[in-house]
């Protein structure tokens, strides 16, 4: 959907402007934006003025391009690149000087997607190709959030050419992929367009070399490794493709019918030989998982409602003791929440609407069967797709209230740590922030003033500025976050509480 704010001051075109690109961008990486979304027809650089012209085969892909990259803004070289239509309605390049570049770039992915691979060794060079660029690259998955599977890496990677082979596995406690394609062309564009790309909003980032490996071996076509040109091999013993704590924290029981654990497979891979992935817009910025075309096949296990949507429905909560900004805080851990409301007629209920899909699917999983306020807390998606503010003068108690543009988000920041460091809740909270004058005694005290049992502190040897706090019980400390969580601590320094995977 696009945003009011955001409307382009032009009609759609298959021609797009693009603004601030860095000046050594090469013409490859500026195609790599338009390659999800279908065929780049032209392309004109100016790099003088850090601006570039994109010609798309057809205006439904350059719309689907700008709708995707305006709530998400797309980075080159880790900078912000600005998309929007262009006056023109094609590119007429043919007379231009320095075309050359651009055209053999163009050649080359078209080569690449139509599968031709003739590809000369003057256009690999033009591309960047390096000798012992092979065809089988290393993916690894950091930050896993969410199980990726086999059909996840597949469906991604074939965007870029034909995947023959993958193998996943776990090694020193990081899923990894080995994935072989066809042609070592296919290869070098989908390392240059993933490496660094999350495959669900804020999660699961891909990190991708070349293996030295030259070909793999695949004994077994099951859920941990296949080869989709040999539909004929066994299928080993079937182990769940996730270690079973991993499984077991996302309540997955394997089952020997459901294919992938828990998930119902992406794709039916009896076809696989043939197999044509369906196109969905997204294989960069957040790689698309989350987008209603794949969610419908794609949900985290025990979860029901709508596919993509960010509205939670709260239930069984301490109508005397829960507020909008408790439901804010509490939230606000696992993702960046722009409103509360509580029901008027049922306090003990509660929507809370986060900013995208996964946080709110990540909000659910952590905190519902938490107890709080001696309740058990209860998180489902909610039927509706956003929470109405009250209107002007409409009685309202103070019990719906807008955060949209509160100072207090932890996920404003494309790439912030506060994403490396989202845990379940525990009784160990994280501490932050604190000034050099704060002591031992003050922060227990502050604890203990919440109805907290402290059981253990330490400060952090290198950084006094953070320390642990382990409190009684789990529930004393998911309402010691809410009570303290942007405390003043004096000094201009307010307390950061996060829930901590160490223990003291």
């Amino acid at each position: 959907k696009k945003f009011k704010g955001d409307r382009s001051p032009c009609s759609p075109s298959r021609v797009l402007h693009l603004r601030k690109i860095p000046s050594d961008v090469t013409e490859a990486e500026v195609i790599s934006l338009g390659l999800p979304f279908g065929k780049v027809t032209n392309l004109l650089m100016l790099k003088g003025k850090s601006q570039a012209f994109l010609e798309m085969a057809s205006e439904e892909a350059a719309v689907t391009m700008v709708n995707y990259y305006t709530p998400v803004t797309p980075h080159l070289r880790s900078q912000p690149v600005y998309i929007q239509y262009s006056n023109h309605r094609e590119l007429k390049t043919d007379n231009l000087p320095n075309q050359a570049r651009a055209q053999a770039a163009l050649q080359a992915v078209n080569a690449v997607q139509s599968g031709s691979l003739a590809i000369t060794g003057a256009l690999a060079t033009e591309v960047g190709l390096l000798p012992g660029q092979g065809s089988v690259l290393r993916i690894i998955v950091e930050n896993l959030f969410y199980p990726v599977t086999l059909e996840v890496l597949y469906q991604i990677f074939s965007k870029f050419g034909t995947v023959l082979k993958i193998i996943t596995f776990t090694k020193n406690n990081q899923f990894q992929a080995l994935l072989q394609y066809a042609d070592p062309m296919n290869a070098h564009y989908a390392k240059m367009t993933l490496d660094g790309q999350n495959v669900y909003n804020a999660c699961c980032t891909l990190r991708i070399d070349f293996s030295k490996l030259t070909s793999l071996n695949v004994k077994y076509n099951n859920d941990k490794s296949r080869d989709f040109t040999r539909l004929d091999l066994p299928s080993g013993d079937g182990q769940p493709s996730l270690e079973p704590p991993m499984a077991a924290a996302f309540g997955i029981i394997p089952s020997p019918y459901s294919g992938p654990p828990g998930f119902a497979p992406a794709i039916g891979f009896s076809q696989a030989a043939g197999l044509s992935v369906p196109a969905f817009p997204g294989a960069l910025g957040p790689l698309g998982m989350p987008t209603a075309a794949v969610s419908g096949r794609m949900t985290i296990p025990g979860v029901t409602g709508v596919p993509g949507n960010c509205v939670l429905l709260v239930s069984n909560l301490n109508s005397e003791a829960i507020t909008p900004h408790g439901l804010f805080i509490l939230f606000g851990v696992y993702g960046d929440v722009h409103r509360v409301k509580i029901l008027f007629n049922k306090k003990e209920n509660a929507l809370v609407q986060m900013a995208d899909a996964t946080q709110a699917q990540l909000a659910m999983s952590h905190l519902n069967g938490q107890r709080l306020y001696g309740k058990v807390l209860r998180a489902t998606l909610s039927k509706h797709q956003t929470v109405q503010l009250p209107r002007e003068g409409q009685e309202d108690q103070g019990l719906t209230k807008d955060y949209s543009n509160s100072p207090l988000h932890r996920f404003k920041k494309p790439g912030s740590k506060n994403f490396q460091n989202i845990f379940p809740p525990s009784a160990t909270l994280h501490l932050s922030n604190i000034p050099a004058s704060v002591t031992v005694d003050d922060l227990k005290n502050l604890f203990a003033g919440t109805g907290s049992t402290v059981k253990a502190f330490k400060f952090f040897q290198k950084d006094r500025k953070m320390a642990l706090i382990q409190l009684g019980s789990v529930e004393e400390a998911v309402q010691a976050l809410i009570a303290l969580h942007n405390h003043d601590l004096g000094e201009k320094h307010h307390l950061r509480v996060s829930f901590s995977k160490s223990t003291i």
